[in-house]
């Protein structure tokens, strides 16, 4: 018989500093604190004149957030910096890496930025932090740079080692928005795994008025029903890609309906993503109307 070793077990030294971490982790989104900070940076970033390339940072044109994406430049920078610290000779090109670094990390900031004020409290709070720590890490970059350049690769060498732990410690807390609290997912991912495939029945036609939208549900499911004056009926997964609002309160206009949180624009014909932030169409839903004046609905891929 195998014995787990004090470290192995469940309530085992290991085990209690994880939880103490997670548990850590999870309070930075219970400081109501940082919302002093967090309303003002909301309100500058929302205020920016971006016009159409708000949608482009959140990522819309590829189909999840853009942010992810862009950080991997100044990480794979700077990781890059730090193996040629360590090779004789190599300074030189350090410092063009830890210079690569620096630049690209504004673009990557932006575009997380954008997100960022369209999110929930808690992920709102977390995100401070996890800007803040990458904030530090390029100002420690950005020094490393200057230091180097004056002929002083030691202490460059040591400003870039703490750089990278400052800028892995925002990579944790981004990990943490991302994984534990859903900062970015797509929330209507999982409405195929919760039907049954085939057509269903929502009810009759003259249960859904024309011009309006309907909160419907089907089984653990809430739809968005809109009936039109042509007598074509458009059914989408009620809560919105981006955040879970509620569709059905929304507003119906050409062809369109805005989720009421965060403004993010689905058409009705088929649940496509015309602006953001939502970055996800909504699932849609094919309709019919039987001889008994009965709408049914059936979703693809379902089941």
């Amino acid at each position: 018989m195998v014995l787990a070793s004090d470290t192995d077990r469940a309530d085992g030294p290991a085990a209690r500093r994880a939880a103490s971490l997670v548990r850590s982790l999870d309070a930075l989104g219970e400081a109501e604190q940082l919302d002093a900070v967090i309303r003002p940076i909301q309100r500058a970033v929302r205020a920016l004149p971006l016009g159409r390339y708000r949608d482009v940072l959140h990522g819309r044109q590829i189909g999840h957030p853009l942010h992810p994406v862009l950080v991997q430049i100044p990480m794979g920078a700077w990781l890059s910096a730090a193996v040629l610290d360590a090779v004789p000779g190599a300074g030189r090109g350090a410092r063009l890496l830890v210079a690569v670094g620096v630049l690209s990390a504004a673009p990557a900031a932006w575009a997380g930025w954008v997100d960022w004020a369209e999110q929930h409290e808690r992920q709102k709070r977390t995100g401070l932090v996890h800007a803040a720590s990458n904030a530090i890490a390029v100002g420690l970059y950005a020094r490393s740079w200057v230091v180097r350049g004056r002929g002083r690769p030691v202490l460059g060498r040591l400003l870039g080692l703490a750089g990278l732990c400052a800028v892995s410690a925002g990579g944790m807390l981004g990990g943490h928005l991302a994984y534990r609290l859903a900062a970015g997912a797509n929330k209507s991912e999982p409405v195929p795994h919760l039907l049954s495939p085939g057509w269903q029945t929502l009810g009759r036609v003259s249960d859904f008025p024309v011009g309006e939208a309907v909160r419907h549900e089907l089984g653990e499911v809430p739809l968005l029903v809109v009936r039109e004056a042509s007598g074509d009926i458009h059914v989408l997964a009620d809560r919105c890609s981006h955040m879970s609002g509620p569709l059905s309160d929304g507003t119906i206009a050409d062809g369109c309906v805005t989720c009421p949180w965060h403004g993010s624009v689905f058409r009705l014909s088929d649940g496509w993503n015309v602006r953001g932030p939502a970055t996800a169409p909504q699932p849609s839903f094919q309709t019919r109307v039987g001889d008994d004046e009965t709408v049914q609905v059936r979703l693809p891929g379902a089941g």
